[in-house]
């Protein structure tokens, strides 16, 4: 062979056999396979935010919603929930509960939930304990951003008031 012939064979291409073609197929593919299989996971594992786990059960619970906020509005209480801060990276709830006229509701007791917009998971309970005739108050444990405050007033007969309100936590 020539020094021109062995030029030539060094700067042709690799022919590409079915063994290349193989190769490059199961690797195209298993690439696909993997970056789907994270992808998956991902989305399964960080994701907690559904809102109802039966919409079916909650559409056939709606009249019955309808009938207890109309029983609330007649009520016509007056209840306020209020947060202060107490410290670094703590805060306290202070609800306060009266008729409509002004005077304490007789033996109520109140829950409180913060609920996280959008994960489920980092929902926190908070305990709240009766500092008074129109009063309960409880400390909150939760991270700082925005969350849902859920708020229940329950008497002898259930409850009585929910509200949903967004607040900031700094």
């Amino acid at each position: 062979m020539t020094n021109h012939e062995r030029e030539i064979a060094a700067s042709s291409p690799r022919k590409l056999t079915g063994r290349g073609v193989l190769f490059c197929l199961l690797a195209f593919f298993g690439v696909i396979f993997g970056v789907n299989a994270v992808m998956i996971r991902f989305a399964t594992s960080t994701f907690g935010g559904v809102e109802t786990a039966s919409s079916y059960a909650a559409g056939l619970a709606f009249k019955q919603d309808i009938a207890a906020a109309e029983q609330q509005d007649a009520l016509g209480w007056q209840v306020d929930g209020k947060i202060a801060g107490i410290g670094a990276g703590q805060a306290k709830l202070v609800v306060t509960a009266r008729t409509r006229e002004g005077n304490a509701i007789p033996g109520w007791t109140a829950r409180a939930r913060l609920s996280h917009p959008a994960d489920r998971r980092l929902d926190h309970v908070v305990e709240l304990a009766r500092s008074g005739t129109d009063q309960a108050s409880g400390e909150i444990d939760a991270a700082a951003g925005q969350w849902d405050l859920v708020l229940e007033i329950s008497q002898d007969s259930g409850r009585m008031f929910r509200s949903r309100s967004r607040i900031t936590l700094r």
